[in-house]
């Protein structure tokens, strides 16, 4: 798993990453990881997704094909590119989509969140799809990085400081997730009265 937390304050969004890998017991750190930045960049916006070590691959190729028009934009575009690529997690890279009988919807199993001049965004599994105001955090660090952030979010004055201090919580206090850190930094397009 992973921490990774996206924050806007003032006119500036921020995502921060820890960069550990995790295969059950085994851990692969920064240090013998050539790619190790969960953080992935398609057009103008970065986002980082938890869960399996393979979602990685296959959404950069996924989402740079430019047959699939990825556009993460807003919240509704955001959400009919996630409808568009379901199906093509299920036929071209074999996506297990089954998860529990009780879900409404079938899983992309595909946990994330991402910035952009548009703001901050979180999309999840059952294709849900969430703009935030302050901050939000994922993975299994995730409520040591909400905690945190919520405790200096009107200290700090950067994005980049209060996103710093989440993701090191989480890279602090979580067994699945581990320092240094990796950051992508965009300016907003309208700052609001945040």
């Amino acid at each position: 798993m992973s921490t990774i937390v996206v924050v806007r304050k003032g006119q500036t969004a921020c995502i921060a990453a820890d960069t550990l890998t995790t295969f059950g017991d085994t851990r692969l750190d920064n240090t013998l990881d050539r790619n190790h930045s969960k953080i992935q960049t398609f057009g103008k916006t970065h986002m980082g997704i938890v869960g399996s070590a393979a979602h990685a691959l296959v959404t950069e190729r996924a989402l740079n094909d430019k047959e699939l028009a990825a556009d993460f934009s807003s919240r509704e575009a955001a959400f009919d590119t996630l409808i568009r690529l379901h199906p093509v997690l299920k036929e071209n890279y074999f996506l297990n989509a089954k998860d529990s009988e009780e879900d409404p919807y079938e899983t992309s199993q595909i946990d994330s969140v991402f910035i952009n001049s548009n703001g901050i965004f979180g999309l999840f599994s059952l294709r849900e799809v969430y703009e935030y105001t302050r901050y939000w955090a994922v993975g299994s660090g995730a409520s040591y990085a909400l905690g945190a952030m919520h405790a200096v979010y009107d200290r700090y004055k950067s994005a980049r400081d209060i996103a710093r201090a989440g993701a090191e919580a989480g890279a602090t206090f979580d067994t699945s997730s581990q320092l240094p850190l990796t950051f992508k930094t965009v300016r907003l397009r309208e700052s609001g009265k945040l």
